[in-house]
């Protein structure tokens, strides 16, 4: 038996790159993982470093240091160690990055979700120490191997359960880097496997013993930093807004603001309507007084009307003031009632001037996020929380995506959370959308929040090559180019109009082209490595052994 043990180490732990160097991270002894406490260390450090890439805070560049963190923590340990470390490394990151989920509620819906999102990075913890034998013996195949790993995750993520929530994928931490380019290629899952390979490179360069070496042991190292950089770098080689022109539509947005901040702000609704009527209203005496540009379309947030327009003929005469008095279309963010008793939903409508609404052009939000607009399952969500009784009726989704003719414009509309989703947002450019609108409403979360989803509309902007803007009822509203820059963005809880000149586009971007294929490949990619690790785990199992011994974490090493 003891022969099998060192035969299994030397599988294992050897570095096949010829470095020579193989350890951990400070001087580990060669097969092991690192001691627990630097694990533990390392989990929270990559925690904190992606919670600090994200908008507000904004270092994108911290989001592949994260990624190497949470590698060197998980790496050589066995699995449900992995799982531990993971989940804590998405406790540290989800539990403040989803804090605006508990402003105006309990804490107990806001746990939950961090619990929930954090069980999928102990998911990816667990898998990353089951394939450690691929790194071990190809140390360079480290950058490619962590890529499609933290895709395959997001992918899961995005859809499970209940359509999934893709809050906090690498790619939307990414909105000011380089890499947000690569968005026009393959989209959100081509930039988070770009970001997780620098980070790849950051760990294959430094998991090594670091006794002391000469020169030419350092030449490694110094090649897997430049990898990294080399990866980042990329992003400013990737052209951008290559889609032609069609023309162009001078848009309007309306943050009419609300009475008071919080989940009930609704209770004022005819006060949030009034205040988008005379911000509209506003605004047209404005242009009559040669101050500015007749607007060709106006867009107001998410939930600007949550009095039902169709069947309340007070705040339809209202929409139709401000609709007469701007001259222009207004795509109008409202709640109706129905189809069936009990069930509302959540829609964009096009009320024109003199005429009043076109019920032919109607969008109804098609992924109303469950436990706040619908609540599955609710007998059992009760027994958790009575907060669920808050959602006293069930959104019900739409089946069309929101392409809209808007005036002089075809405008692919989405709805607050829906901008988090690839395929809800393609669907409007491939329907002819030739520019994207969000609609919003903010108030019930703060300022971070919104920061993150505008970093949202940064990449759908660069992936599908149409200009775009984001409407809230506080902010933070604001115009953005094909490039991903943020024109005019307002403040948070402030009433503002703004108004700008888009282009209107046409054609399809290499990412609107592929769709969802970048995204199979490398979680098929992922596929193949867990393959791959199972195999040679197999092979270095001892003959007759009853238990598998995690290849390379050396079955004398404490595992916490």
């Amino acid at each position: 038996m003891g022969e099998a043990r060192v035969a299994m180490v030397r599988t294992a732990g050897v570095d096949r790159s010829g470095s020579g160097d193989v350890g951990a991270v400070g001087g580990g002894v060669p097969g092991r993982p690192l001691p627990w406490w630097l694990s533990l260390l390392a989990a929270v450090g990559a925690g904190l470093a992606l919670l600090v890439s994200f908008p507000p805070y904004g270092r994108w560049w911290l989001a592949p240091v994260g990624v190497a963190l949470f590698a060197v923590a998980v790496h050589r340990r066995r699995p449900l160690a992995g799982f531990g470390y993971g989940a804590l490394s998405g406790a540290v990151f989800f539990v403040p990055l989803l804090s605006w989920t508990n402003l105006h509620l309990s804490n107990l819906p806001w746990l939950l979700l961090s619990g929930l999102e954090s069980a999928y990075l102990g998911l990816l913890g667990a898998v990353a120490a089951y394939v450690s034998p691929v790194v071990d013996r190809a140390r360079w195949s480290w950058p490619a191997v962590t890529g499609v790993l933290w895709v395959a995750q997001e992918a899961l993520r995005d859809r499970t359960p209940f359509g999934g929530f893709p809050w906090g994928r690498l790619a939307f931490s990414q909105d000011e880097s380089p890499l947000l380019r690569l968005a026009a290629v393959g989209g959100a899952p081509l930039v988070t496997f770009a970001v997780a390979v620098a980070g790849g490179f950051v760990v294959a360069a430094l998991w090594r013993s670091w006794r002391p070496v000469g020169r030419a042991a350092l030449v490694p190292v110094v090649a897997g930093l430049g990898g990294a950089v080399a990866v980042v770098g990329a992003g400013f080689v990737v052209p951008v807004g290559g889609t032609p022109t069609t023309g162009t539509a001078v848009v309007a947005v309306v943050q009419g603001n609300v009475p008071r901040m919080g989940f009930d702000f609704n209770a004022q609704r005819r006060a949030v309507l009034d205040n988008h009527v005379n911000g509209t209203v506003e605004l047209a005496r404005r242009v009559a007084a040669g101050e500015q540009e007749r607007p060709d379309l106006v867009v107001w947030p998410e939930n600007s009307s949550d009095i039902d327009p169709l069947r309340n003929a007070d705040a339809a005469a209202r929409i139709s003031v401000a609709a007469d008095a701007i001259g222009a279309p207004i795509l109008v963010g409202a709640v109706l009632r129905g189809p069936e008793p009990g069930q509302v939903r959540n829609v964009g409508l096009v009320w024109l001037p003199g005429v009043g609404v076109d019920r032919e052009r109607m969008y109804v939000k098609r992924h109303p996020v469950p436990f706040a607009e619908y609540v599955p399952l609710r007998d059992i969500a009760r027994m958790v929380s009575k907060e669920v009784d808050r959602v006293a009726s069930d959104f019900v989704p739409g089946s069309e995506p929101g392409v809209l003719p808007l005036g002089p414009a075809v405008v692919g509309d989405v709805i607050c959370f829906e901008v988090a989703y690839d395929g809800i947002v393609r669907d409007t450019v491939v329907g002819g959308a030739q520019l994207l609108v969000v609609q919003t409403n903010n108030a019930t979360f703060n300022e971070a929040e919104a920061r993150q989803q505008l970093a949202m509309v940064r990449l759908r902007a660069v992936e599908h090559g149409r200009q775009a803007l984001m409407a809230s009822t506080v902010g933070v509203s604001g115009f953005v180019g094909v490039d991903g820059r943020v024109f005019q963005g307002t403040g948070f809880n402030t009433a503002e109009v703004i108004v700008r000149e888009l282009e209107l586009r046409e054609g399809r971007t290499v990412a609107t082209r592929v769709g969802l294929w970048p995204e199979v490949l490398l979680v098929v990619g992922a596929g193949a490595v867990v393959a791959v690790a199972a195999v040679w785990r197999r092979r270095a199992r001892p003959a007759g052994a009853g238990t598998a011994v995690v290849a390379g974490a050396g079955e004398d090493t404490e595992e916490r």
